[in-house]
């Protein structure tokens, strides 16, 4: 083969007349080296809440779901619809992981509310799914629609008499429609079916528990909340049911201890914070009280009842400087927030008011008593908060100095 020597050295060094190029290609390299890692930078920002796609499967979904973590399982089962389209597994995984986190935290009122539009749209691309038509069922009930739910379970149970997660929904509506008795009958069925097909055990127990509860019999609830519980011992909502069912008889250690397994599974809930707040208040551990409740406002300063609770215990401790304050912030928020006026919690005025006249704040309370009457202006409510026409009696004395300055 025969090589053209000068092209052979054109390579082998850089000509004198032409020495800038290869600094350039060395710069345009880095520059693009640059580009590329500060593009990859942003990307990994960007996504760095997000779970990659690789990892989202059914399998990894369930197990996220079984181990107590919501958060992923609804990332995952979602990422799964978008990717790979309408399925009857994952379609019930997102719909059960949204319910129950709802019931995990304070206002998630809204995972509630997307587990029924979800599942309306499972619906309508798997009309012929009856395991859909019951998530659908198990998605009403959640969302107080218990009539609809009711009839809904009822007839796939019709159909197909051995279907679990229908006859769970079936006693869950009948619950809540005040008959306990049928509630409890369903859920006995749901749970024999549970134990033979080696699922639903823990949503089974559940369901029965919430039976014996509604006819009165905590400890039968307690024990099969406990059943539930060994199958899903991270699941939180299961421990705040198994508290409120150890208050039913006054049982405060065992409620405790429930309270004390959520802070372990999840040291920054809000919900577990009231709660122990309100368990405080209800032994007159006022200390504790202020403590749990302080640490709701810390971490959900916008959540305007957290600021009624530790409203209302400081003005209970004779604080009504700080009561007065964390009133005024209860209000703040609700008005700002839009809450309906028939909604409001208008303890948070009418304490801040009295925080104020027991202090002598006059100016405090004319400001409170006004914004009560020009925000119920027109309200039918069955509360009312009204002084004679001189105004507070802490204010007359400023009343009849400003009429006679101005009378002078």
């Amino acid at each position: 083969m025969k090589v053209n020597r000068n092209s052979a050295r054109a390579f082998a060094r850089p000509r004198p007349r032409h020495g800038g190029c290869a600094p350039l290609l060395v710069l345009v390299l880095v520059a693009m080296a640059v580009v590329w890692s500060g593009r990859n930078w942003i990307e990994q920002r960007l996504n760095a809440g997000r779970i990659p796609q690789t990892v989202a499967n059914l399998p990894a979904a369930f197990a996220a779901f079984e181990n107590g973590d919501l958060e992923k399982a609804v990332d995952y089962a979602s990422q799964i619809l978008e990717r790979d389209g309408p399925d009857i597994a994952t379609y019930e995984l997102l719909i059960r992981a949204l319910i129950y986190r709802s019931y995990s935290e304070i206002e998630r009122e809204l995972d509630r509310e997307s587990a029924l539009q979800i599942s309306r749209e499972a619906v309508a691309r798997l009309p012929r799914s009856e395991d859909i038509q019951a998530v659908l069922s198990y998605a009403l009930q959640a969302n107080g629609y218990s009539d609809e739910a009711g009839r809904v379970a009822l007839r796939i149970v019709e159909r197909l008499p051995k279907h679990i997660l229908a006859r769970i929904a079936l006693s869950l509506s009948y619950g809540s429609r005040g008959l306990p008795g049928a509630a409890l009958r369903e859920a006995e069925i749901g749970l024999d079916l549970a134990r033979q097909a080696g699922r639903y055990e823990w949503e089974g127990h559940r369901a029965v528990a919430l039976a014996y509860s509604d006819l009165g019999d905590y400890r039968e609830a307690i024990a099969h909340m406990d059943h539930a519980i060994r199958y899903r011992a991270k699941l939180i909502p299961l421990h705040f049911e198994a508290a409120l069912f150890a208050l039913q008889i006054s049982d405060i250690d065992q409620a405790t201890v429930a309270y004390y397994r959520i802070t372990a599974l999840d040291d920054d809930n809000v919900k577990v914070r009231v709660r122990l707040c309100e368990l405080s208040d209800r032994l007159l551990e006022r200390e504790n009280a202020l403590r749990y409740c302080r640490e709701v406002t810390e971490l959900a300063p916008a959540w305007s009842d957290g600021w009624y609770k530790l409203g209302r215990l400081l003005y209970l401790d004779g604080d009504y400087l700080n009561a007065q304050a964390a009133l005024r912030q209860c209000g703040r928020l609700q008005v700002e927030g839009r809450v309906d006026i028939a909604e409001r919690r208008l303890e948070c005025w009418y304490l801040q008011g009295q925080s104020a006249e027991i202090r002598g704040d006059c100016a405090g309370l004319m400001t409170v008593y006004r914004e009560f009457l020009a925000m119920v202006e027109g309200a039918q409510l069955p509360q009312t908060w009204t002084y004679p026409p001189g105004g507070p009696p802490i204010c007359a004395p400023a009343t009849v100095t400003a009429q006679a300055s101005a009378g002078a």
